[in-house]
């Protein structure tokens, strides 16, 4: 029996998911999806404890069996790993990591300084690589393991203005499609989901009457919600998707084709 057919069969309740990035939006919506599934489910966050714990009560109502909070910078070597060992020691070892920690930034490239540059990258694509790195060690050693990889439809097709956010989405993208192929053989599989306009805070910027023009370039006529992408990670997730990996899903309404 291999370990893919292993997991198979184990309950949701034997399932650990780590969300990074998991204090609200689309980080939290994930969260909540496995927790309906009663998955043990540990939340990530760097700054915002306070709303952490209000998903962590969420998804506890909707039935995980266990849940944790995980503070640390990702884009630091170090508070990666104690992240991960401080999960183990109670016994937390994830099955399923979804990279979805984020930052955007909006801005002309001439005006972008190198501290804003290197924030991009740390955060989005380097903190990819940490969590990664640091998790899949004990994937390959049980031969089964799920990365989901958090890009954005400018990961795929660039935006004006948004130079920074691209390419560390498009970098992700890249670090989706190798990393896949080296650990095919291990029972892991690594796909990312490439959202296009999802309602949340990324969007506050935005007039209503702006965020309607968008709905409407949108061939199905509105905006994503957190849970559309969920949906997503979720089945990418499942013990039932193995044979696809190094897939880069973009569910956008048919936004960008």
């Amino acid at each position: 029996m291999t370990g893919a057919e292993k997991k198979g069969r184990r309950k949701p309740s034997d399932t650990c998911v780590l969300v990074t990035g998991a204090s609200g939006g689309i980080g939290s919506a994930i969260a909540e999806r496995f927790a309906l599934d009663g998955c043990r489910v540990a939340l990530h966050y760097s700054t915002s404890e306070e709303a952490v714990r209000l998903v962590a009560d969420r998804c506890r109502s909707l039935g995980a069996v266990q849940v944790l909070t995980a503070k640390a910078d990702i884009s630091k070597r170090a508070e990666v790993l104690r992240m991960r060992d401080e999960l183990k020691a109670v016994g937390f070892v994830p099955d399923v990591l979804v990279n979805n920690a984020g930052v955007a930034h909006y801005g002309m490239l001439q005006d972008v300084t190198d501290e804003e540059w290197d924030h991009v990258m740390n955060v989005n694509l380097k903190g990819t690589f940490l969590c990664s790195q640091a998790f899949m060690e004990d994937m390959v050693y049980s031969k089964y393991g799920r990365i989901i990889n958090m890009s954005s439809v400018w990961g795929l097709s660039g935006a004006s203005c948004e130079v920074a956010y691209s390419a560390a989405k498009g970098g992700i993208n890249a670090f989706t499609k190798a990393l896949a192929k080296e650990l095919a053989l291990s029972g892991v599989s690594v796909n990312a989901v490439a959202p296009g306009a999802v309602r949340t805070a990324m969007l506050k910027t935005l007039s209503d009457e702006e965020l309607n023009a968008l709905a409407e370039e949108i061939p199905v006529g509105r905006l994503a919600e957190p849970r559309d992408i969920a949906e997503t990670v979720h089945f990418l997730a499942s013990p039932e998707c193995g044979y696809m990996t190094g897939q880069i899903l973009s569910p956008n309404g048919g936004w960008i084709t």
